[in-house]
């Protein structure tokens, strides 16, 4: 008897080792990796503003052109993409804003120009939200989520810039991480951007750790040759 109640503690435990356990930490913390989605997400959704990346880069212009940047982070569309495609985090470049791919059936409705509403998991920024954070649809996220969701910091109620298009060239898709609602934005509106990486950061070569791993075995063999002229 004592040998099955030990095997039922011992599945108990695996089970709730294992809820939430998709997101492996990257970077020292920096980010993390979504084990199923096979990406990393940055830790810090408001990273160009606490990096002070956006501090040192702001223009002034709001609602003007897709290109401005403000100090508190937040930026247009053409601005955030750019951000995110010159990040280099301790040597790990090829950040990029999340997808919203199309067409989209999960979402909760389906208009000419692509899948808008709740419940859209097929996004990148979707699946985030509700498969892998724990939200619910059209709830406040800081009130309903799981435990991965202490991960990451700045989770506020705002819009979140994709990087993808629509047929109007003055529009793109946004996502509201703060109850799980995908639409569409104007490019020159001002929202945050939360950078991801495709696959695991950890299996991405650092050129200058390479440089330093390959000057030390021709160090060795230098060193060899040396000793045994």
């Amino acid at each position: 008897m004592k040998f099955w109640n030990y095997t039922l503690v011992g599945i108990l435990l695996i089970i709730s080792d294992s809820t939430n356990a998709a997101l492996v930490s990257r970077l020292g913390g920096l980010a993390y990796y979504d084990t199923e989605a096979d990406l990393t997400w940055l830790a810090d959704i408001q990273y160009a503003r606490t990096s002070g990346y956006s501090s040192d880069n702001a223009n002034g212009e709001t609602f003007s052109s897709s290109t401005h940047i403000l100090e508190n982070g937040q930026m247009g569309w053409d601005a955030a993409l750019i951000w995110a495609d010159q990040l280099n985090i301790n040597g790990v470049t090829g950040w990029r804003l999340p997808e919203t791919f199309l067409p989209d059936s999960t979402c909760g409705a389906l208009y000419t120009n692509g899948p808008s509403g709740f419940n859209c998991t097929g996004s990148e920024l979707g699946n985030m939200y509700y498969n892998v954070l724990g939200g619910e649809a059209n709830t406040v996220f800081s009130a309903v989520h799981n435990s991965n969701y202490d991960l990451f910091s700045n989770l506020s109620n705002t819009f979140l810039w994709s990087a993808t298009d629509t047929s109007n060239n003055d529009v793109a898709w946004v996502f509201n991480i703060g109850v799980g609602h995908q639409t569409t934005k104007i490019k020159s509106f001002s929202f945050y951007a939360w950078a991801v990486h495709d696959g695991d950061v950890s299996t991405v070569p650092v050129p200058a750790a390479a440089w330093l791993f390959g000057s030390g075995l021709i160090g060795l063999v230098g060193f060899a040759r040396r000793k045994n002229a």
